[in-house]
């Protein structure tokens, strides 16, 4: 079974300053993602939603890793980072998990890249924008887009580890 560790959430404030509210959300929802798979064992974590697809709750911890890696790292700060599990050759390889894969080593990875990312958005202005460039658009972006668009992220992929979790054993709610 997983280890259990109990995660602690915090709402983000009602009333509060941009960067304040921008950095509230964004943790609550990379909170929310470990506390859908709280308690499972790496089994369970590597439940496909349907026979179709390959998203599973341990899939969609790898690829927080690679996403918090990308956005902060890699265009944020134009660094050249490899990347955990997806190749050119296999560029969804976060969501294609095999019985050798485990959450420990996913969710390590995904807390390591958060704490990059704290380190980062810290030492950056909201409207500083980014040292690299997307790969296809060629765009930079501000520190306030990438922390709205990670916000998105983590939120579209915190209803899809809802369903998951609520497939497994039937727990559902925030």
């Amino acid at each position: 079974m997983a280890a259990m560790t109990i995660i602690e959430r915090t709402e983000p404030a009602t009333t509060a300053d941009e960067r304040t509210s921008l950095e509230g959300w964004l943790e609550y929802h990379r909170a929310t993602l470990a506390v859908k798979c709280q308690g499972l064992t790496d089994e369970q974590l590597r439940v496909r939603a349907v026979p179709s697809s390959e998203l599973t709750l341990l899939g969609l911890t790898r690829h927080m890793a690679e996403v918090e890696r990308f956005w902060f790292q890699e265009i944020t700060l134009g660094q050249e980072v490899p990347d955990l599990y997806c190749s050119r050759e296999d560029p969804d390889g976060d969501f294609h998990v095999t019985e050798a894969d485990g959450y420990a080593e996913a969710e390590a990875a995904r807390q390591e890249a958060i704490a990059r990312a704290r380190e980062i958005g810290a030492a950056r202005p909201l409207d500083s924008v980014s040292e690299g460039r997307h790969p296809r658009s060629g765009e930079g972006f501000d520190l306030r887009w990438v922390y709205t668009h990670m916000i998105e992220e983590y939120a579209r992929h915190n209803g899809h580890a809802d369903l998951l979790r609520e497939l497994i054993d039937g727990v559902t709610g925030e």
